[in-house]
């Protein structure tokens, strides 16, 4: 028990000097551990770097903003560590991951922060120019990647008016946008040259109603829902109807707001004669069964080819 106290007191000494270095070394310093600690995967070196350049709104990503790797580490004191390896920067112990998450205060909602960053660089008139059948992120755009593949995750656990009013412009044409094809190919897990032909005609049809739903970003459906007259009932490149989509990922509050549209139909069954129900159930979402059950329209006797 001596050694953690000690840790803490250590931690937080540090934290403390950190706070006090001159110019802007201190904001970028908590930033990178804000990062570190809440990203979704390890960040590579040069991912981190262009996640401090952005500026939340901006058009562009500004070089003269983006920091170099070594400046990030002298920001942050030692706290921060870079594997020779894979190029990744994690905290320096697994000991400081415990003290930063037990002090609530340090960061200043970090979720709905890194949702910002992520929507205002996928949002980039450099990102948008690009062909959305890309099989990879442009060199160049070093956090396209990561941006593309967990936007959904961050704003669905911090969402504000400016994250919603970014994820919004982005959904809008969200099936001619790079960052679509490249969070289904992150999604299938599959490798994108084994089957060319079908990735070379990009996210057609995985329109912003089906990426908002399969995300399962509560806070914005309505907004989508009203921001185009959308077909509910299309079916995506994932052969998928909206409700599928958010049934098959677990969203229940997504799949309740999808089935107060009369014009819904929940007894669509795309390949192998699987519906929204027999998705749900298959997958073991037991409180997306119930939401569905609810609908007395749902027919819950549509036979499942699948072997």
């Amino acid at each position: 028990m001596t050694r953690g106290y000690g840790l803490s007191d250590a931690y937080m000494a540090t934290l403390t000097r950190l706070k006090g270095q001159k110019g802007n070394k201190s904001v970028l310093g908590l930033k990178v551990l804000m990062w570190v600690l809440y990203s979704e995967r390890p960040l590579r070196a040069e991912e981190l770097c262009h996640a401090m350049g952005v500026e939340i709104g901006s058009a562009d990503l500004d070089p003269k903003n983006t920091p170099v790797v070594r400046t990030l580490q002298s920001s942050c004191l030692g706290l921060v560590t870079i594997e020779p390896s894979s190029s990744t920067v994690r905290l320096v112990h697994f000991a400081l991951q415990e003290y930063l998450l037990g002090n609530s205060t340090i960061f200043n909602s970090p979720q709905a922060t890194i949702a910002e960053v992520c929507l205002t660089y996928l949002n980039f008139g450099s990102v948008r120019d690009l062909a959305p059948n890309l099989l990879s992120a442009p060199p160049a755009l070093a956090l396209l990647e990561y941006v593309s593949c967990h936007w959904g995750r961050h704003a669905r656990m911090g969402m504000t008016e400016s994250a919603k009013t970014l994820a919004l412009r982005l959904l809008y044409r969200f099936d001619e946008h790079i960052s679509a094809q490249l969070l289904l190919l992150d999604y299938e897990g599959v490798s994108a040259q084994l089957e060319l032909p079908r990735w070379m005609e990009g996210p057609m049809g995985f329109t912003g109603l089906h990426g908002v739903s399969f995300l399962g970003i509560v806070e914005i459906v309505g907004d989508v829902l009203k921001m185009k007259e959308w077909d509910v009932n299309e079916i995506d490149c994932m052969g998928y109807t909206a409700l599928i989509g958010a049934a098959k990922e677990g969203h229940a509050e997504v799949v309740r707001i999808l089935l107060k549209r009369d014009d819904v139909n929940p007894n669509i069954a795309v390949s192998e004669g699987r519906t929204a129900l027999t998705w749900a159930a298959g997958e073991g979402y037991e409180e997306v069964v119930k939401v569905l059950l609810e609908r007395e329209d749902i027919n819950p006797n549509i036979p499942c080819t699948r072997g």
